[in-house]
């Protein structure tokens, strides 16, 4: 079973780099057109070469937050801009969630309007029909 690894992984890596490529946006591509990196990982994958240059040398990769060697690792700005917050420390979040619970209330104390009219009706009604049975 260990004798198959190693091709399980090339095939891996391969199909790896074929999907990878295929989905990257064509502004995201360096050196080369997309289509010519397709080919070339198809062309040169069972051998690694196109695979390990497209993961390499053909896209774009943004940088870390703990890349560039230092403990804090690029500069504070983008450290910022890539910081993922907690919905709930979120401001814009729980602003949205504000908005959407006014909207919901407002709905609702429409229909409560709605309901107490329509209930209103149905005793008028009621007392309608009543009073002409009786009579």
């Amino acid at each position: 079973m260990l004798r198959y690894l190693p091709f399980l992984l090339i095939l891996a890596l391969w199909i790896y780099a074929f999907i990878d490529c295929l989905n990257t946006p064509e502004e995201e591509v360096r050196h080369l057109p997309k289509v010519v990196w397709v080919l070339i990982v198809l062309l040169f994958g069972e051998v690694l070469i196109g695979p390990i240059a497209w993961l390499v040398a053909g896209k774009n990769r943004p940088a870390h937050a703990g890349a560039g060697g230092g403990a804090g690792g690029g500069s504070p700005a983008g450290r910022r801009q890539q910081q993922w917050v907690a919905p709930d420390d979120n401001p814009e979040f729980l602003k949205s969630l504000k908005d959407e619970n006014k909207k919901d209330e407002s709905l609702l104390k429409d229909w409560e309007a709605d309901l107490r009219r329509r209930e209103e009706e149905l005793r008028r009604e009621k007392e309608e029909g009543s009073g002409d049975a009786k009579e």
